[in-house]
This record gives C-alpha cells, structure tokens and sequence, in this order.
C-alpha cells in the first residue's frame, strides 16, 4: 500500500483564468518519471474551474477519459457530435480512440468541482465513443450507496462510494487498486497496514485481497480496480 497525500499533487492550471488542477501523476511540465502511471491509470487530476471559465477545444488519443463530477455543472462538446451537461453523480466516459476533440466549460453561476481520470486502453486505435451515466450512486443520495463502471478498453472497473460515518465497505481485489477520496475522511486496512486518507489523497494497492475501508466522517470516495494484461 503506497499513499500519496493531497497536498503532494503538481499544481496545474490557470488560476488567473480561473482554472485550478492537481495532478496526482507526472503531467505537462511536472515530469516524474517515477509517477508515470499505475495499472492503466495515468492521471488523476483534480479540476475547479470558476464560473464561465473550461477548456477551449482540444484534443486526444488512445485514452479513456472518465469524468466525475462532485460539485456544480460540466458543459461537454466533443468533435463526434456530443453535447451534455454532466452533473454531480453522473459518470462521463469519452473514448477518443484515433482522435477526438472536445471542450469543457463550467457555463453555471457556480463553481464547478470534478475528478477526471485518463487510462490507457489495452490496444490503441479504434473509433472514439461517447457515454454518460446519469446518477449511478443513485438519485436519492442516500450514504451507503454504490455503484460500478467498467471500462474494458483498459481492463478497469470504476467503484463509487458514499459510506457514512462508521459505515463500511468493502474494498475490490485487484491486481491494482486506486483509492481516491473525494471528500471526508476514511481509514483503509490492507494486509495488515492502516491509513486515514482526507479529501484529495489517495492509495495504490498492488495485489489487493480483502482490503477494507471505514468511514470516520461521511464521504464519497472512488476505487478503481485494473487487471494485469496478459
């Protein structure tokens, strides 16, 4: 279990524009080659972007790039014909495969909040696609509740959590497991080692088995789960 605390992210960005990012892997001019990847995980960023403030059009390749967002509203265009808002819950999912472009803007009065995570698919190519999950932790909100998205392009499995406070849930075993902690505040156990995590830190497990965590504060959290390549 290696843990990597919030306040140990590359700061990215253009506050000045009105966008802030933290970058849990080596990203842009923040090269670490001991911090490439993990599994088929090769960033996690954190991204606040104030009212009217995104991303002009840009573009990708040969990544899956899922987006979760904690708080206010993500406007979405992409060059394959998509536009949606995505809202706090929903899981975005965009598949640019040979090439794809797309803009993010927060276009609310509020600021927005979201997590989005780029994996790097078994086999490169293909045509890009477009997914949006609406709700998938479900509408009520309710603490406990979970939800899964499978990404087999990159052989991963995306876990989300909202355990209330003393709550528990089980963690998945996997060959690499990523815990990410959104907001709140939990205690993981894995294989004989303990750890708090607050918003903003994060776990790697390699070969996890029966891994659990344990809410010390109310708390979202998101797990994923990624195979070895054969």
């Amino acid at each position: 279990m290696s843990l990597h605390r919030a306040g140990d992210r590359y700061p990215g960005g253009d506050p000045a524009a009105g966008i802030e990012t933290r970058h849990a892997f080596s990203f842009g001019p923040h090269y670490d080659p001991g911090n490439v990847r993990f599994g088929a995980l090769v960033a996690c960023n954190e991204e606040r972007l104030a009212p009217g403030a995104g991303f002009d059009e840009h573009p990708h390749s040969h990544t899956e790039i899922v987006t979760w967002v904690v708080e206010g509203e993500l406007t979405h265009r992409d060059s394959a014909g998509h536009a949606t808002v995505v809202r706090p819950g929903d899981v975005q999912h965009l598949s640019s495969a040979g090439g794809v472009r797309h803009v993010e803007r927060n276009d609310g009065a509020a600021p927005l909040v979201f997590v989005q995570m780029w994996l790097a698919p078994l086999e490169p190519g293909g045509e890009p696609s477009y997914e949006l999950v609406r709700r998938p932790v479900g509408d009520s909100g309710e603490a406990g509740e979970a939800a899964s998205y499978a990404v087999p392009a990159a052989g991963a499995v995306l876990y989300a959590r909202r355990p209330a406070a003393g709550q528990r849930a089980a963690v998945p075993d996997g060959d690499f497991v990523y815990v990410h902690v959104v907001r709140g505040e939990v205690r993981l156990a894995c294989a004989g080692e303990a750890a708090g995590l607050s918003a903003g830190d994060a776990a790697r497990l390699t070969g996890a088995r029966g891994a659990e965590l344990t809410a010390v504060t109310a708390a979202e959290v998101l797990i994923w789960r990624m195979t070895r390549p054969d």
